[in-house]
């Protein structure tokens, strides 16, 4: 239950690392093979390729103006995502075909540092999203999970991106809130094909999507959550203009908001998800075998199939169980490991008594583990990062805990934010390994480093890999002990649970999209390999059904940089630095694991 709160221009993190280089060299900590070319040859092949990623960047904002306002691109504050139609998809192809040509003319052994890096991950996403076009993912446009109706009702709250600091900045939302509607009209319009299509919701996502529409069917507007500008007209504002404002606002969301809710509302409740399916997995869908195995490859990043990524989900679970069980033992538990959970669950003695008690134990910890940091890193942010409790008015629907990037300008560090919502959602032992997590060494560090980088081009800037970004988190993770932490078995404990997790997450995507598992048999899997309350349990069986692959990311990414450490240490012996493996790691932001990979093994070639 716990994420990165990021702005976002598609999966994404917004990031800047000042350090030392200019727009088209790798940073001087970095890679830096050289290749024969001559010198002219790279600088026209460079200039070429910065001037197309460029170009990339600008036109890919067109189909997601969403992602313009999430980076303050304020042309795009009145536009909505174009409506799904065919014509509209088939013209989002020819976009990504269209670059993957441009892309061919480059040539790629011209290229070195950044730029080999950025050709070798933009021609992987163009292959990937073309790909993508084989499989009707349009026939599920929004889930419980996540979709762009979420999106544009946080937008209209007045407590997103979009911003209401100008009149002509509530007349923008206005224009985009009618485009919304538009868009809206074409996902039931779509959906309704994917009944026709066999390509349905199951009917407990269905099901939790419903209420997400209904909660905006109101009786006055000012008790809609799109009233919330309204509630906070800028103080410079003239009686005319918020007399005026406040009339166009209550025309918008009684006169067109609430009765485009009305209408998907009807649609879901009486057309969808009647027809919703009794299945739960892709591979009950029309090519849904190939189309879960490319959910694998997007998320991953790795060419792993379901029963090889199943098999090693097992294996960790068997593993960390019995570790678990080792913990149960050193703590003299007398009772067998099921009863050790449910001890975990319920006593008292592992959850603190007030908010302020469980903020002031992550400040704690904060300074022990800054302290230690310096004896595996030798490069840090800049940036700084506070613990926050989750604000009153989001708390009892956020996540556990989540890490928010720093402002680019440094003007705002990041936050490691603690859900303090429910106290007992908070055990004591979870102290270390959350904060190691989210904050040092892991989101923080490798959010906000990239975040740093200077000259990086902007679909790398704000673009991600969750293989990469929680593969580095989970690994960041493992450092503990070595860091001076874990000493309590209590804590350990903690660092096994959140394993445990991710561990789950590989037997539950593989078992509900390839092996025909049901949505109980996840439930009763959790229930009895961990000591996770069965309220969670449920909120990430559903996610898994929801994103298929995405959970696998977590895992398999955190096997893939401690492989490619233990590949380092071997090849280099006593040569090999913990430290400058780290900055290699870090310092060029997220890349997919084949390409960092090829990156690492380019690092260590230079040094035998």
């Amino acid at each position: 239950m716990k994420k990165v709160k990021l702005a976002v221009l598609s999966t994404a993190i917004v990031l800047s690392l000042s350090a030392c280089k200019g727009p088209n060299n790798e940073t001087n900590l970095s890679d830096n093979t050289q290749t024969s070319a001559s010198s002219d040859q790279i600088m026209n092949e460079s200039e070429k390729l910065t001037l197309l990623l460029t170009q990339y960047f600008d036109d890919a904002l067109a189909f997601n103006p969403l992602g313009g306002t999430f980076l303050g691109r304020a042309e795009y504050n009145n536009q909505f995502i174009a409506p799904l139609t065919q014509s509209n998809i088939d013209s989002q192809r020819d976009f990504y075909a269209l670059y993957q040509q441009k892309l061919s003319k480059i040539d790629k052994s011209a290229l070195q540092g950044q730029d080999l890096l950025s050709y070798e991950i933009l021609a992987r996403d163009l292959v990937l999203a073309l790909q993508s076009a084989e499989f009707p993912s349009y026939f599920m446009p929004i889930n419980q999970m996540g979709g762009a109706h979420n999106t544009f009702a946080g937008f209209g709250s007045g407590k997103s991106a979009q911003p209401f600091n100008t009149a002509q900045d509530y007349t923008a939302f206005i224009e985009r809130a009618h485009a919304y509607t538009a868009w809206l009209q074409s996902v039931e319009n779509m959906m309704r094909e994917g009944v026709k299509n066999g390509v349905v919701l199951p009917r407990p996502l269905a099901e939790k999507l419903l209420p997400q529409f209904q909660a905006h069917i109101v009786s006055t507007a000012p008790d809609s959550l799109f009233w919330g500008p309204i509630d906070n007209l800028p103080d410079d504002f003239t009686q005319q203009q918020r007399v005026e404002i406040s009339a166009a606002y209550n025309k918008l969301v009684m006169q067109t908001l609430v009765p485009a809710y009305q209408q998907m509302s009807d649609f879901l409740a009486n057309e969808y998800i009647p027809q919703s399916r009794s299945t739960i997995g892709y591979a009950d869908l029309p090519n849904g075998k190939a189309w879960y195995e490319y959910e694998i490859k997007k998320h991953t990043t790795l060419e792993l199939n379901a029963d090889e990524i199943h098999q090693i989900g097992l294996d960790e679970v068997s593993r960390i169980l019995s570790e678990m069980n080792k913990v149960k033992e050193t703590v003299g538990y007398d009772g067998d490991l099921s009863a050790f959970f449910e001890h975990l669950r319920t006593s008292d003695e592992f959850y603190y008594d007030t908010p302020e008690e469980l903020i002031a134990a992550y400040e704690a910890v904060k300074a022990k583990i800054d302290a230690k940091v310096p004896l595996l890193f030798d490069v840090a942010p800049k940036a700084d990062y506070i613990v926050k409790a989750v604000e009153d008015f989001r708390a009892e629907s956020a996540a556990g805990a989540s890490y928010q990037s720093p402002a680019p300008d440094g003007s705002r560090p990041g936050i490691f934010y603690i859900n303090t919502f429910n106290l007992k959602a908070q055990p004591k032992f979870l102290l270390e390994t959350l904060s190691i997590h989210e904050a040092a060494p892991g989101h923080h560090f490798q959010i906000a480093l990239q975040q740093e980088i200077e000259g990086l081009p902007l679909f790398r800037k704000f673009g991600g890999y969750t293989v990469f970004a929680e593969g580095w988190a989970l690994y960041a993770e493992s450092l503990g002990k070595e860091l001076g932490l874990f000493t309590d078995p209590y804590m350990w404990y903690g660092r096994l649970s959140d394993e445990q997790l991710r561990a789950m997450r590989l037997v539950l995507d593989t078992g509900f999209h390839a092996k025909g598992w049901t949505r109980q048999q996840g439930i009763d899997y959790m229930l009895a390999n961990s000591s996770m309350a069965k309220s969670d349990i449920v909120a990430e069986v559903e996610r898994y059904i929801a994103w298929p692959g995405q959970a696998l990311s977590y895992k398999l990414g955190q096997f893939k940089i401690q492989e490619l450490r233990d590949y380092c240490q071997q090849a280099l012996g006593d040569k090999f630095d913990i430290k400058a493996f780290h900055t290699q790691i870090l310092v060029d932001g997220a890349l997919p694991m084949p390409i960092l990979e090829a990156k690492i093994k380019r690092w260590v070639a230079k040094q035998l």
